[in-house]
């Protein structure tokens, strides 16, 4: 059987709110976009008595055995949905790791929208989210690459046709762990995308939001501070901000010549980090 090939895409937080919290986790809004910037998944089925995932590329080295890919597996094979398949999983990793591009979740994501649509897995529409959240709580929004806002109410509505945006996607030389950053969340926002709109990607209403978590992950990493301001002071962009709880740090621009100014900037001024040009899709 030949391989299968499947992208997926990173997705951005063009803005991101804490509204609350539950017993496990922590409450959030968010306006949601995926970057051309994409992993690619290479998937079939083997005769084995055992999955077999690698990774290659040039952030493949910090992934460990245990990763969102493997317990996705090991859940659907607990739940015997894969009805003792088993597949050869290969995953060229182009996302950072522990970057705010939830790379690990949409490559989940992906694979589960795979076996659901080439009848791998047969899953009772109620059972997909379950699945989901079982892996990761930003899993299921990997299942539909498409603009979406999720909210407080952990609704997610899809918007078709909205703004799209030229983007410069820079990391320094460390990464956020998620875990960490959310467990210094002290301040809560009220909702504010209760009622989700098309408008919500216009650049005058996202430039009114912001990410709450910036605060936190800049007080730990003063380094990055002084990343975004360069961002905002020296390339000329729409606006700046954090993906998700970071490290990665995302211009918004409104033209592509204005976006690759800006990274031939970065890349002038911070030569060692990680810098892309890239646009939502």
């Amino acid at each position: 059987m030949i391989f299968k090939k499947v992208k997926s895409y990173a997705k951005i937080n063009l803005a991101l709110n804490i509204t609350g919290k539950t017993l496990f986790l922590h409450k959030i809004e968010s306006i949601i976009a995926f970057a051309l910037l994409h992993d690619v998944i290479f998937i079939k089925r083997i005769k084995s008595n055992k999955h077999n995932i690698s990774f290659s590329g040039k952030f493949s080295n910090k992934i460990g055995d245990k990763n969102t890919v493997s317990k996705l597996l090991e859940i659907l094979d607990k739940k015997k949905i894969l009805k003792n398949k088993k597949f050869r999983i290969k995953i060229n990793k182009n996302i950072p790791f522990k970057a705010g591009l939830g790379g690990g979740s949409m490559n989940a994501a992906n694979i589960l929208k795979y076996f659901i649509e080439k009848k791998v897995a047969k899953i009772k529409k109620k059972d997909i989210p379950k699945i989901c959240k079982l892996v990761g709580s930003d899993v299921i929004l990997g299942l539909n690459s498409s603009n979406s806002i999720l909210t407080s109410k952990n609704q997610i509505k899809y918007v078709n046709n909205s703004k799209k945006y030229h983007i410069l996607l820079v990391k320094p030389d460390f990464g956020c762990s998620t875990k960490k950053i959310f467990s210094k969340v002290r301040k809560f926002n009220k909702p504010y995308l209760n009622k989700p709109h098309k408008r919500m990607f216009d650049i005058n209403f996202l430039k009114k939001l912001g990410n709450s978590l910036e605060s936190i992950v800049f007080n730990k990493y003063p380094k990055l501070k002084k990343i975004k301001l360069y961002l905002e002071n020296i390339t000329d962009p729409i606006f700046v901000r954090m993906s998700g709880s970071g490290s990665v740090l995302v211009g918004y621009y409104q033209s592509k010549k204005r976006c690759e100014n800006a990274k031939k900037k970065f890349k002038r001024k911070y030569k060692n980090y990680w810098c892309i040009s890239s646009k939502t899709i």
